[in-house]
């Protein structure tokens, strides 16, 4: 099994219902198991400006499934709840990016990893600190390698809305 870290974010629609969908879905599918999800945060839309706040959070994966293959699964699900792809950093029913996917590292036409823009977005990086398992990442990549990253960033705005137990409570919630 691998550790995977997959970033989620959402801006219409009810985010916050989609989020946990998604993560549900995610931890429901053949070969994945949610092993943490971070705590929900409200953030600023980044590029285009002019679109309601987003609701981001951050999980960590066990995965038997290579990163194209959880790139697949992540694309269903984005799929599932309604996402369409008709404008760079637009609104979005989900959004779901996968940050890490073990060691490895890649770059291809449809996934690059370590994620390319992960460093310049703190609603990426936060959630993603909370989840963080030590050793995990390329070269064993360190905490305090992402928390520099962080430093290094502007405040863009990241606030926490609901604490990680809370949020956790809800994605385990049977319905």
């Amino acid at each position: 099994m691998t550790h995977a870290y997959v970033s989620l974010g959402a801006n219409i629609g009810d985010p916050e219902a989609q989020l946990v969908t998604a993560l549900r879905r995610l931890d429901a599918s053949p070969g994945v198991r949610l092993v943490s999800v971070s705590g929900l945060y409200r953030t600023a839309p980044q590029g285009r400006t002019d679109q309601p706040d987003f609701l981001n959070c951050a999980a960590c994966l066990e995965t038997t499934l290579a990163p194209l293959e959880l790139l697949d699964l992540t694309q269903a699900v984005e799929a599932d709840l309604g996402r369409v792809r008709k404008e760079r950093w637009g609104p979005r029913t989900i959004d779901i990016d996968i940050l890490l996917h073990g060691r490895i590292r890649m770059q291809g036409d449809r996934l690059t990893l370590p994620h390319p823009r992960m460093a310049e977005r703190a609603f990426m990086l936060v959630p993603l600190l909370e989840v963080w398992q030590p050793g995990d990442g390329p070269e064993g990549a360190r905490r305090e390698d992402l928390e520099a990253m962080l430093a290094r960033l502007p405040d863009q705005g990241v606030r926490l809305v609901e604490d990680r137990a809370s949020f956790l409570q809800q994605v385990k919630r049977v319905e």
